[in-house]
């Protein structure tokens, strides 16, 4: 049985998470700047439907990616190089929060509530959130929006108005962060899609253990700027 949350930020441990539905760990609390910077110090995310109480997880395995082992086809690198996009940072977040919450064809409604976009816009002003945006002709046509918290960022969602949108976003996302020595980025659940782009699962044990160090190294604080044409375009296939 899942935990209920009281008025203090603390978590039950990882390791007493349901296994069906994998990883339910607690329900209830708030979204506060502290708790959520807690959970994901500590391997867990919120995920819940708008109604429902906040519901804690951290799934075992868990999915995640390497910055360095990002996989890139010659396909996707010809698109990089000549699409005609624009990678940006951190100048358009709530925008980004808001087409990942747009509904999905062959999907129900979006877990990405007012409540969830004001809670992540608050640790964006706060500059732990981050938003990478894919622009073509002054068009927001795909991004992703994460936490970073030390050498570790946390993937929250993506969203894709063009092929390959998301995907560009991650790659530039991916490249920066191996030049700033990050360590992981969390992608929470598996899919066969972030399994293509080179993510992969691990242990829940392996996982919050390299969390424990990642989040206490030195924070790259927001918002963020990338150099993105010298970090992306000459590693490309």
């Amino acid at each position: 049985m899942s935990e209920r949350l009281q008025n203090a930020t603390n978590f039950p441990p990882v390791e007493t998470a349901l296994r069906e539905p994998n990883g339910l760990l607690a329900m209830g609390g708030d979204l506060s700047i502290e708790r959520l910077l807690d959970a994901y110090c500590h391997g867990i995310f919120p995920w819940f439907n708008p109604g429902e109480p906040i519901l804690w997880w951290s799934p075992d395995p868990r999915m995640v990616l390497v910055p360095s082992e990002i996989r890139v086809t010659r396909s996707l690198a010809k698109r990089i190089r000549n699409g005609g996009f624009e990678v940006r940072v951190d100048t358009a977040f709530a925008e980004v929060m808001r087409a990942c919450a747009e509904p999905r064809e062959g999907a129900g409604g979006t877990w990405i509530s007012p409540a969830m976009i004001a809670a992540y816009t608050r640790l964006f002003d706060a500059g732990y959130a981050h938003a990478v945006e894919t622009w073509r002709d002054g068009r927001l046509v795909g991004g992703l929006y994460g936490v970073a918290i030390g050498r570790m960022f946390y993937g929250e969602s993506m969203f894709s108005r063009e092929p390959d949108a998301s995907k560009i976003a991650l790659v530039r996302l991916a490249r920066q962060l191996q030049q700033w020595d990050f360590g992981l980025i969390d992608c929470q659940m598996e899919t066969a899609h972030l399994a293509s782009l080179g993510a992969r699962t691990v242990p829940r044990t392996a996982f919050t253990a390299r969390l424990a160090e990642l989040v206490n190294l030195p924070h790259q604080p927001g918002p963020w700027t990338f150099n993105l044409e010298t970090t992306v375009d000459h590693s490309l296939p």
